[in-house]
């Protein structure tokens, strides 16, 4: 492996009772890289997830990850008995009991207040946070999201991702989403995999959104929509899906 390479996967397939769940896949992830794997519910998006962390063995192909990778892993859900009142500083600590450092985890990703809080009475939002807050706690190498902000409004969403990309910026880390709407997630990523079983098609977010077979999953967005969502932070597109610089001159490229 490269000094920058964190995990490899070369050609990935997963067959379980004779179904064959991914084919043919090819994965890579690099320090500091922010890779989201999308696709249709039922693609094998959280199955790949676990044959790159090494929680599932491939039927095909082979992965490497890099010597001592630590890896903090945000579940897709928590499912919490609600007859167990467990306080958030009792729920990080089942992770790690350093208060220090799980007092600054819960600083840095704005959750420090909730510390004494019941987990059950957290909204979806306060919830995800301290989730990320948990999976940051053994300093990972690599960061793995799976659907990072379901349950979650829009406008919090947006929070929520520019939280993760200050992150990777501040923390060096690697970050492995997984999400099923690339839009949401454009300004935040720095490559696409989209899949279905196969890998449909993958590089940067703006070229995928274009890709014939992203428009076949998912179906050509409307103008509007996207419209709300800015990729980048020195143009926006106005509602026919033209770029516009910030002093509102049109752009191409």
């Amino acid at each position: 492996m490269k000094p920058d390479q964190l995990l490899v996967g070369r050609k990935l397939g997963v067959t379980v009772g004779g179904r064959q769940l991914l084919r043919n896949i090819d994965l890579q992830l690099n320090r500091r890289q922010i890779l989201t794997i999308i696709g249709p519910n039922g693609a094998g998006k959280t199955t790949l997830v676990r044959l790159a962390l090494g929680l599932l063995q491939p039927t095909e192909g082979t992965v490497t990850r890099a010597s001592g990778l630590k890896v903090g892993y945000m579940p897709q859900r928590l499912n919490l008995p609600e007859n167990m009142p467990l306080t958030v500083r009792r729920f990080m600590m089942l992770t790690s009991p350093d208060p220090v450092r799980l007092e600054a985890d819960a600083r840095e990703v704005g959750v420090a207040h909730l510390l004494q809080r019941p987990m059950q009475g957290l909204s979806g939002g306060e919830t995800q946070r301290v989730l990320l807050a948990r999976a940051l706690l053994g300093e990972p190498d690599l960061l793995v999201l799976d659907e990072p902000v379901q349950g979650i409004d829009v406008n919090g969403q947006s929070e929520l991702y520019r939280l993760i990309v200050r992150l990777r910026d501040q923390r060096g880390c690697a970050v492995m989403m997984v999400s099923h709407d690339l839009h949401l997630v454009m300004a935040a990523t720095d490559e696409v995999l989209c899949i279905n079983q196969h890998l449909c098609c993958s590089g940067h977010p703006d070229a995928v959104s274009q890709h014939p077979a992203y428009l076949d999953l998912f179906g050509a967005i409307d103008a509007k929509t996207l419209a709300v969502y800015t990729h980048h932070h020195d143009h926006k597109h106005n509602l026919h899906g033209d770029v516009v610089g910030n002093d509102g001159g049109h752009h191409h490229g």
